[in-house]
């Protein structure tokens, strides 16, 4: 609500630890509102495993996105952008890699282009080219990767400087160093 008030360009509704119908009325009104400031809607349907913001969903919680759930929900809540399942996680991946379902991207694909709504992929961070590239080519348009920044910043702080104001800027510009090559990678450099 304090998005909304404030006026931002769009916002994100994470109702995806709710039951399917409560998610569903808690998009809707959200979306509703924020499209009444002329706001984008992102959401969520399915539930990532990992941690983000100190919650940890465990592998067992986590689901995938349902396509047919996916098109009632799109449907009902007026959503601009979808935020999918397909294996992602928050934070790290296991050491066995990621599992993506490209084949349910693809169904997610068929159908949010023929609603007009956009893909979204959370927990991107530590997917390789190769899956990023194949991701975009089953139509996500936005990738979350912050556990990366995170880790650009963090890193940046275990090696000496000479002050604290060197710190804080060589901390800035590890995150941008990321946040540059990310959007290389995704193909959005210079279309901003």
């Amino acid at each position: 609500m304090e998005a909304i008030v404030l006026g931002f360009d769009s916002l994100m509704v994470d109702g995806s630890h709710l039951p399917f119908k409560d998610n569903i009325s808690h998009t809707k009104y959200i979306s509703f509102l924020a499209h009444s400031k002329g706001m984008l809607v992102e959401a969520e349907l399915g539930r990532l495993s990992g941690t983000e913001d100190g919650l940890t969903v465990e592998d067992y919680e986590a689901k995938l996105t349902d396509v047919n759930q996916a098109e009632e929900f799109i449907d009902e809540t007026d959503i601009d952008a979808l935020a999918v399942c397909i294996g992602n996680v928050h934070g790290k991946y296991p050491s066995s890699g990621p599992n993506l379902k490209l084949d349910l991207l693809k169904d997610l694909h068929a159908l949010s282009s023929k609603k007009g709504v956009l893909l979204v992929l959370h927990g991107a961070s530590g997917l390789s080219a190769e899956l990023i590239k194949g991701c975009i080519e089953r139509g996500v348009r936005k990738f979350n990767v912050n556990t990366e920044v995170r880790k650009a910043y963090m890193d940046s702080l275990s090696r000496p400087k000479s002050d604290l104001i060197h710190l804080m800027a060589s901390a800035k510009e590890a995150m941008k160093a990321v946040v540059a090559e990310k959007m290389r990678l995704f193909g959005s450099s210079g279309k901003a």
